[in-house]
């Protein structure tokens, strides 16, 4: 891990705000997130009394009515960058849900230090399995012995490690679908795990495209720590959808399958970019929906001539395989 600090950043909002406010940190490409839900420790405590005969109060009123969604950011221009994109973010949430119970939204930032990652972060991460043909496996962790493709990941703090469920979702779906030789395009990269895995997973070469400079950097990095190397997978940093000039530089390729684990507000807008980048037959995989915006994903899809293929949901996400 490079030797810099990191922006640790709080959100403090309500239980109802933590699918808004997670849906508007994951369009930044941002994965990797902690949350802080008191009404959680108040039914963990309730349905868990058989293991203790006392709680102290101290403690219950420490977490009393703190519910926060924590990202982590790298402590230069490019994580500045992305903070300051984080603040629109949550401004333009305030904007869009006025009467929701979102609670402050006040945003606060503490700096931490490199050897608080070693010691804090990495013990929460170890090899986890992904569907029935994948083992993501943190770098700092051995791998074991798997008949599983392995994908070994150093996401840094500003991208996930692939245990997102939103991600999750997409890796299963991809699993499903791709073929040896398959194309693939990721757009909103993050730290490149669904491009890299579809690589993994047989996947001839892969573009991959996000907003944030610094994720098409760590999806670099990301490559090269799986053996993968720029004759496989590019990197490109800018907006689809209003950076006229990306495709060209892109070569105005098509591929078989277009992967975006984005937010329901941006995939509604893809289905006539994605219409021009993608084969006949091809499949464009969407995930990183929050469940009650499904029915807007699918409406947009049948409107842009796709045809839904699947759609899975768990723990408030959901993702459609579509076909053109």
């Amino acid at each position: 891990m490079d030797n810099i600090n990191w922006l640790d950043v709080s959100i403090e909002t309500t239980s109802d705000g933590i699918d808004p406010v997670c849906a508007r940190i994951i369009a930044l490409g941002i994965e990797g997130m902690q949350i802080e839900d008191f009404e959680d420790f108040e039914d963990f405590l309730e349905n868990n009394r058989q293991y203790w005969d006392y709680v102290d109060e101290s403690l219950v009123e420490q977490k009393r009515g703190a519910t926060k969604v924590k990202v982590y950011l790298s402590d230069n221009p490019s994580g500045w960058d992305t903070l300051s994109l984080l603040r629109s973010e949550i401004s333009a949430l305030k904007a869009a849900m006025p009467d929701a119970d979102l609670g402050s939204l006040e945003i606060t930032v503490n700096t931490i230090h490199p050897e608080d990652w070693e010691s804090n972060w990495k013990q929460y991460y170890h090899p986890t399995p992904i569907g029935k043909k994948l083992l993501i496996v943190p770098q700092w962790e051995d791998i074991p012995q798997t008949d599983r493709a392995v994908f070994i990941n150093n996401p840094g703090m500003s991208f996930g490690t692939g245990t997102h469920a939103s991600t999750r979702l997409a890796l299963e779906c991809l699993e499903k679908r791709i073929k040896p030789g398959d194309s693939i395009i990721d757009l909103g990269c993050g730290s490149g795990i669904l491009a890299i895995c579809g690589l993994l997973m047989g996947g001839s070469f892969a573009d991959a495209v996000d907003i944030d400079p610094n994720a098409a950097e760590v999806t670099q990095r990301n490559a090269e720590l799986n053996g993968i190397g720029r004759d496989r997978l590019c990197t490109y940093a800018g907006n689809i959808l209003t950076d006229m000039s990306l495709a060209e530089r892109m070569g105005n390729k098509v591929y078989d399958i277009v992967l975006a684990n984005i937010i329901a507000d941006v995939i509604v807008q893809l289905p006539d970019i994605v219409r021009r980048m993608i084969k006949p037959g091809g499949i464009f995989i969407s995930s990183g929906i929050i469940e009650g915006r499904l029915g807007d994903v699918l409406a947009a899809l049948n409107k842009g001539g796709f045809t839904v293929l699947e759609t899975l949901s768990d723990d408030g996400w959901s993702s459609v395989t579509a076909t053109i």
